[in-house]
């Protein structure tokens, strides 16, 4: 009996005069695939029962079992067989009677998307043979007993990567009988680091321990004059996370033909994580004002944004770089791609790609914020992903910077990237994608110019020292940071670093003379200035010295400016002003203090308790002005973290948070969170508010799950503190 033809014509995709059939570009959709394909007219007394028949097929999925154990994927939560690719892996199908290979004829199909077609690698056949070629599809029979057999099957190391679905074919005179379409023979193919001919091949066992097995890592913040750490637990291996990797990209719409090529997956994932163009997983908020979401600094991992997203399929409410970077970091780790995350500190924004970043200032020598548009960022954290380049020469595979943080366009969309690090040491930013951009925010200079009263504009200093003097990530196997800044650049002042710059400018990349302004700056004067550490809610002093290298006595107005910042640079309201005259004796050095109360910045301070000072002075007797810049941030308290009871996998345990408020100030509404991949779920406690000098304790209980060397992780986060962390490592024994 035929279906009836309205049926029939509903199910058929519309026409479209471009293309023959509509874009596969998600992994999830499903094509119907008939379990009797007749080569005819079937005669009346053929029995599909009569021939051979699949009567079971084994994954050997389970953690322990071969398959998860060779290709590293013992760690996904996920009951599915997960193999990575170009590596042989083992399946065992049982028919209805022992296999006659003279005589029986089988084959294996495997299927991603709603149109598989066999030259885009959505439909692969895979023949029976005797040898299995390298980094190619092939199967061959390891085993025969009884009615069983155990194929070995390899798949190609430029295989696309997702979820695949497993149809076992038997043919027949008159039709082909196929296995029933059945979710527990799925199979996700996953990118292979410990393959030779896998574009993503990493050849040190310690690195891709780190790079790819390790799902917790650490956020380097802070400024360069006091870098700080803290935390992320990435849980590329939790519950649900793979199948919401994978819909990342089904969202991105990257062609599934695509997908087997890290190059365009990293490309379309930097602009899919955040929710700029196309309501990506993260909206960005650098306002102070989180309403309606999770201020970024309270989230201490990627799993609640990415399982919040793939359920909502909305922005996850709210995110700053390290939050994008984190994420980000779980989605290539997770997909099998090696990655780590990066921190470059005083990192440029530069608004117009020329290489410089102006200050204004104006003729007292404040900064003139409405002319100053470019920003220096405490801190910036991006991603760098390994693979081999072949759509660039030579020697600029390695590690590429990704960046998912929404900054500037590129084509079109809030993205960056892959940009090859080796390609923006040696300044070739000719080569796709984004080097430019990336080159200015490690090598730009600061440029302070300040505006006379007839309309010219004078240089009065030049800074080519202070952006990316600091670019870091944590170290191999330990919590440890190691710069990694040399990969970046050639050291200050070098032959190399002059030659670097000529390359990059010679490529396009926007770099302004200043010989077409005047540039005179008083040399026998030095002026410097320290910020003594603090605590957050204490007073403390910045010291202005000043070194007359002359034999002339001089005497100097000296303006400080202490602004409060987002740690992205840009201010928001200048909490302290103070001018003083200042005698410079001949050949000596003066120095002078001025003291910053917390009366003056606690009502304004933002989250990340970051300070920006400014020190100009003017030279009376010859009219040139000293300028100098320094951000600094205060010291935050931080959770502290203890267990009670056994610390054995599949037994209850306790773990105690205790905070103690040292503002002069009551806190209120105080949101704790508490994480560990393998230890337990993210719990999350109000409290409604924390009296000053009173303690805090929350105890929770939770049950390990996995042994080993386990990272517990927790947060605090109120409208008046925030970037609160503690952290504890937690060995869990086996039962």
């Amino acid at each position: 009996m035929s279906e009836p033809t309205s049926t029939r014509e509903e199910n058929k995709p519309p026409l479209n005069g471009r293309r023959a059939l509509p874009p596969n570009n998600s992994n999830d959709e499903e094509n119907e695939v008939p379990e009797v394909d007749p080569f005819g007219l079937i005669p009346r007394g053929f029995n599909p029962k009569d021939y051979l028949r699949v009567v079971d097929i084994h994954m050997f999925k389970e953690p322990h079992e071969i398959n998860k154990q060779q290709h590293h994927t013992d760690k996904y939560y996920n009951p599915k067989l997960i193999v990575r690719r170009g590596q042989p892996f083992q399946i065992q199908i049982d028919f209805n009677r022992p296999y006659r290979p003279e005589t029986d004829q089988f084959w294996l199909e495997y299927l991603m998307g709603r149109y598989p077609q066999q030259n885009k690698g959505t439909y692969i056949p895979i023949i029976v043979g005797n040898v299995l070629k390298p980094g190619e599809w092939g199967a061959k029979i390891t085993h025969r007993e009884n009615n069983s057999i155990r194929l070995s099957i390899m798949s190609s190391a430029t295989c696309i990567i997702g979820k695949f679905r497993l149809y076992v074919a038997v043919w027949t005179p008159f039709a082909i009988l196929r296995t029933r379409r059945d979710p527990a023979t799925d199979t996700y193919i996953l990118f292979n680091p410990w393959c030779q001919q896998d574009a993503v091949y990493l050849d040190d066992e310690k690195e891709r321990e780190e790079y790819v097995l390790n799902d917790v890592g650490i956020v380097f913040h802070g400024n360069v004059e006091d870098v700080k750490s803290r935390s992320w637990s990435y849980g590329q291996f939790e519950e649900n996370i793979l199948d919401a990797c994978l819909f990342l990209m089904d969202k991105a719409e990257l062609e599934l033909s695509g997908r087997g090529n890290p190059i365009k997956i990293c490309r379309v994932a930097s602009a899919v994580i955040n929710s700029r163009d196309d309501n990506g997983v993260i909206a960005g908020s650098w306002n102070n004002s989180y309403d309606y979401g999770v201020a970024p600094s309270a989230w201490t991992g990627s799993v609640d944004i990415l399982l919040e997203y793939y359920s909502s399929k909305q922005p996850v409410r709210y995110g700053q770089c390290w939050v994008f970077a984190g994420v980000f970091n779980t989605f290539l780790r997770c997909l099998g791609i090696p990655a780590r995350l990066i921190t470059n500190y005083s990192s440029a924004h530069d608004n117009n790609a020329n290489l410089r970043l102006d200050f204004f200032l104006d003729d007292e020598g404040k900064v003139d914020t409405r002319l100053t548009k470019d920003s220096v960022w405490n801190y910036h954290c991006w991603n760098e992903a390994w693979m081999t380049r072949p759509d660039l020469p030579v020697g600029f595979g390695g590690w590429q910077v990704v960046d998912g943080t929404p900054q500037e366009t590129s084509d079109g969309m809030y993205r960056c990237g892959p940009a090859s690090v080796q390609a923006i040491k040696h300044g070739h930013v000719c080569f796709q994608f984004d080097a430019p951009f990336v080159y200015a925010e490690v090598n730009s200079d600061i440029i302070f110019s300040r505006m006379k009263k007839n309309g010219t504009q004078v240089i009065e200093r030049i800074d080519t020292t202070h952006i990316g003097q600091l670019i870091v990530t944590k170290e191999v196997g330990g919590d440890g940071m190691v710069e990694i800044t040399e990969e970046y650049k050639f050291r200050e002042g070098s032959d190399e670093e002059r030659l670097s710059l000529e390359t990059a400018v010679m490529y396009g990349v926007k770099k302004q003379t200043t010989r077409d302004t005047t540039y005179q700056p008083q040399t026998d004067i030095d002026m410097d200035f320290q910020v003594q550490k603090a605590v957050l809610g204490n007073d403390f002093k910045v010291t202005i010295t000043f070194r007359n290298r002359s034999r002339n006595s001089y005497t100097a107005t000296t303006y400080l400016s202490g602004n409060i910042v987002f740690y992205t640079g840009v201010p928001k309201s200048e909490f302290k002003k103070h001018s003083f005259g200042a005698k410079l004796e001949p050949s000596s050095s003066s120095s002078f203090d001025v003291v910053i109360k917390s009366s003056e910045y606690m009502s304004d301070l933002l989250e990340q308790a970051s300070f920006h000072f400014f020190v100009t002075a003017r030279i009376n007797e010859t009219g040139k002005i000293l300028a100098m810049q320094k951000a600094t941030i205060l010291e935050i308290p931080t959770l502290r973290i203890k267990t009670k009871g056994e610390l054995v996998a599949g037994k209850e345990m306790s773990v105690i948070v205790e905070f103690t408020n040292p503002l002069k100030q009551t806190l209120e509404n105080v949101m704790l969170r508490l994480e560990g991949p393998g230890v337990l779920r993210t719990i999350k406690k109000e409290f409604r508010s924390i009296p000053m000098n009173s303690t805090l304790t929350w105890e929770v209980k939770c049950i390990p799950m996995r042994p080993g060397l386990r990272k517990l992780i927790a947060s605090l986060n109120c409208d008046a503190l925030r970037h609160v962390y503690g952290e504890l490592n937690v060995q869990i024994q086996k039962p």
